[in-house]
């Protein structure tokens, strides 16, 4: 794997830019203070810039990761890459310039290559749909190499899906007191790290949104996920550099914080 640097920052929930060998990657896109029952409770909306990409990569189709208004955003033209059926399911998505992969597949988009891998999560567009799509999480390949997740429980073979990465972009939360099957917690994110063994990790999808209402419930899921998984990193892969960054912060991986 390359030393060059990469730089990742971090917007809140999933969305995430990811700068490599002069291309911009941004996951996940959502860019709003309040959808459904959820609320933007910490870090200020993402700017105008945010919304800059070469290629957008869509982990699944739930709302809060594929979100249509913010995708609206995106400056016309924009490579938006789908699991693989999302377009069937979600015909808004034919406005877009789209691609869709399932895992294993791979994208070239200027001087990187996206390789999709398997994530273990119901991919369908809820509340309930009608056509199943793979849940996906991605493998940047540029100067340096980006694990994005997305939402994924452990499974056995995640560490050979994904193979051998500089920097991993890990789930540790969620937006609601309860983690549903098919997402990583603090502890099991730390597990999945310790597997993965990258150089660097960032925390993500944690401290953002939470129900309206439910403040009071079980708060420390929303506040200590980012914390709670730098400690248990420490002690399951003390060899990773764990940057539990802010809402807007970046971090160049080839140089720590």
């Amino acid at each position: 794997m390359s030393s060059a640097g990469t730089v990742i920052t971090w917007w809140g929930h999933a969305t995430c830019t990811v700068e490599d060998s002069g291309v911009r990657v941004l996951t996940d896109p959502l860019f709003v203070r309040r959808f459904a029952h959820l609320r933007r409770r910490r870090g200020a909306l993402p700017t105008a810039d945010a919304a800059r990409a070469d290629v957008v990569l869509i982990s699944h189709l739930h709302s809060d990761h594929l979100h249509l208004p913010s995708l609206a955003r995106l400056p016309a033209g924009t490579l938006v890459v789908v699991p693989r059926g999302a377009v069937r399911a979600v015909p808004a998505l034919r406005r877009l310039r789209t691609v869709e992969v399932s895992a294993r597949d791979s994208v070239r988009v200027g001087a990187l290559t996206v390789r999709a891998v398997h994530a273990e999560h119901d991919g369908r567009r809820l509340p309930v749909g009608p056509h199943r799509c793979p849940a996906l999480g991605y493998v940047v390949e540029g100067a340096s190499s980006t694990y994005f997740a997305g939402d994924t429980g452990l499974y056995d073979s995640l560490a050979e899906a994904v193979g051998p990465v500089d920097t991993a972009l890990l789930p540790v939360g969620g937006w609601g007191p309860n983690l549903g099957h098919g997402h990583l917690d603090a502890g099991r994110a730390a597990q999945a790290l310790a597997a993965l063994a990258p150089r660097h990790a960032v925390p993500v999808h944690y401290g953002t949104y939470w129900p309206i209402g439910l403040d009071a419930v079980r708060p420390h899921e929303f506040h200590a996920p980012g914390a709670e998984f730098v400690r248990k990193a420490a002690v399951l892969a003390p060899e990773v550099a764990v940057h539990r960054l802010e809402h807007g912060e970046s971090v160049r991986t080839a140089d720590g914080r």
